[in-house]
This record gives structure tokens, C-alpha cells and sequence, in this order.
């Protein structure tokens, strides 16, 4: 090829790489960081004798792996906070929690379980223990639309929310006969649409 030609070729490529129409890789722009809001979490702590007897030891044995189990569950399938102190109370007779955030066991080991502590949370998160409850749960029958909602989605449309003494079923595991872990599941979860219905 001669110069002549070479130079011409390599200025009709210049002129078409310069022209309209050319893609042209473009530099790649990083995106901006957005703001990521952290969920909230549930946490808890045991109150502990400092010389525990063996009685207390067991409790506090029995009492760490349900409550671990639980606050787990409610950490994995819902972004409620609450901060929690658990108390061994041999003079509670089943267990008990409350709105303001203690839940007591008792003597009865066979309360000290995952399902003991899942229904026990629901009660410090408000579940038959603050005002809103009255209001959503009065006259036997939820009224908040997410957690009326999720009942029906996991039970079919004619489902609902019974309420009844602070509690509820289905979901509520009010008895030991009640848990599975889809029961477990979905309890924390109609808790959440609970809270989110404005409990």
C-alpha cells in the first residue's frame, strides 16, 4: 500500500471514530451510597443471682436457650426493637411479661421453651398490655388491617383473629401443643402487622 494511501485510511478511520453516532465507552459512575436505615432489634439480658444455687442454675440453663431461640426468631422475621430483662421468679406460676419490657418465669421447667418466650415477647411489645390493644382487639376479633390481612393469607379468606384475655389465636401460642416452627413464624410475624396496625 503506499504512504499516500496509508495516510488517507488512517484519516477516513480518525474522521469515523470523531463522527455523530459512535458509541464510546462512557466512564462508569459509582453510585452515589444511599442511606441505609438499620432495622431495629430485640435484645434482652437475665438478671443473675451472683452466687446462684443449683435450682437458679438450671433455671438460668433452661431460661438463656429458650430466649435465645426467641429473640433469634424475632430478629430474623421482624424489625421490632425492644430491649428486654428476663427474671427467674419462682413464685410466678407459669410466666408472665409486660409492657415494660421484664418477663419473669417461674418454677415450672416446663415453661422455660422457645414458645413460652415467643408468647411472653409478644406481651412486652404490647400484645393484651398497652391502651391501643383495648381499642384494635376489643370485641373479641382483631381490627388492624395488616394482621387481619396475614391471618387470611396463611389460613384462607374466611380467617380471623380471635382476641381474648390479652391474647390471641390462631398464632398466639398460648399452649405448649400450639408450636411448630410455622406456627412460631407466623406468630412473629402477625406480631409485627400488629404493631404496624398501631398496636
Amino acid at each position: 500500500m503506499s504512504s499516500r494511501k496509508t495516510v488517507a485510511a488512517a484519516a477516513l478511520a480518525a474522521a469515523l471514530l470523531a463522527g455523530p453516532g459512535i458509541a464510546q465507552a462512557a466512564p462508569q459512575t459509582v453510585p452515589a451510597p444511599q442511606e441505609q436505615v438499620a432495622a431495629a432489634t430485640i435484645t434482652w439480658t437475665l438478671e443473675r443471682a451472683s452466687h446462684p444455687t443449683q435450682d437458679q442454675q438450671s433455671a438460668y440453663d433452661l431460661i438463656t436457650k429458650a430466649m435465645n431461640a426467641a429473640v433469634a426468631r424475632y430478629n430474623n422475621l421482624s424489625d421490632l426493637g425492644k430491649s428486654i430483662t428476663v427474671r427467674y421468679d419462682p413464685g410466678v406460676g407459669t410466666a408472665d411479661g409486660s409492657n415494660n419490657g421484664t418477663i419473669r418465669f417461674g418454677s415450672n421447667r416446663s415453661y422455660m421453651t422457645e414458645r413460652t418466650a415467643l408468647h411472653e415477647m409478644a406481651h412486652t411489645i404490647g400484645v393484651g398490655t398497652n391502651a391501643s390493644w383495648n381499642t384494635l382487639a376489643g370485641g373479641g376479633t382483631w381490627r388492624g388491617a395488616q394482621a387481619t390481612a396475614l391471618v387470611k393469607q396463611f389460613d384462607g379468606s374466611g380467617a380471623t383473629l380471635s382476641t381474648g384475655g390479652g391474647h390471641f389465636w390462631p398464632y398466639g401460642l398460648n399452649y405448649e401443643n400450639e408450636f411448630s416452627n410455622t406456627a412460631a413464624d407466623r406468630h412473629v410475624q402477625i406480631v409485627a402487622a400488629m404493631v404496624r396496625d398501631g398496636l
